[in-house]
């Protein structure tokens, strides 16, 4: 049996967890990303994370086995920050090219949040990484949208795809984190639990 339940269909959250060689398997249930009034930014991806992972704690709960039913469940979720305004995914090429047109020649902030629960609790943190793009043009906005279509990407962008290679500028904090996982830290994570 696999040793934790990612609760993420982010196949570069998968990938992160593969290269770390850890031990997992895939559910998710759909939840809404909404989240209350007056939550800080900060607050907002931990919120959804914990939304995702409490979804597929009580699906393996009544769907499952009990031993497999006490797997911790991993879920996380990124929110891409500029000048305080929250962007999200684009809804279509236009926007994509808008979002990204946005961020040109600016830093940012990507800040993803990450929820396990197990047995014993939760373990709850967030972690953010400092992004700044050189300033792009719209021929090479207009490429990187046509060709690698990023509509479910939060920023409509992923920094090991082209546009991070010839566009940006600096990254301050954890790579791994702008992909969607600071993987370290989540692996420092379950070496406390997984024992």
């Amino acid at each position: 049996m696999k040793d934790f339940i990612l609760a993420s269909q982010s196949p570069r959250r998968k990938l992160l967890l593969e290269w770390a060689e850890m031990s997992f398997e895939v559910i998710v249930k759909p939840t809404d990303e909404v989240f209350p009034e007056g939550l800080s930014i900060d607050e907002i991806p931990v919120y959804i994370a914990r939304q995702k992972a409490i979804a597929v704690k009580a699906y393996i709960q009544t769907a499952y086995h009990q031993m497999y039913a006490r797997k911790p469940v991993l879920a996380a979720d990124t929110v891409v920050v500029l000048e305080n305004e929250i962007i999200g995914k684009p809804k279509d090429r236009t926007h994509a090219i808008e979002i990204l047109s946005k961020l040109s020649g600016k830093k940012h902030k990507v800040i993803t949040g990450v929820v396990i629960l197990h047995e014993e609790g939760e373990i709850t943190f967030l972690d953010t990484t400092e992004v700044e793009f050189y300033p792009l043009t719209l021929s090479q906005i207009e490429y990187y949208v046509d060709h690698y279509k990023p509509f479910d990407k939060a920023g409509a962008y992923a920094i090991q795809e082209w546009i991070g290679v010839v566009g940006i500028k600096s990254v301050k904090g954890d790579f791994y984190n702008v992909m969607g996982l600071p993987i370290s830290r989540v692996v420092q994570a379950f070496q406390n639990i997984l024992v």
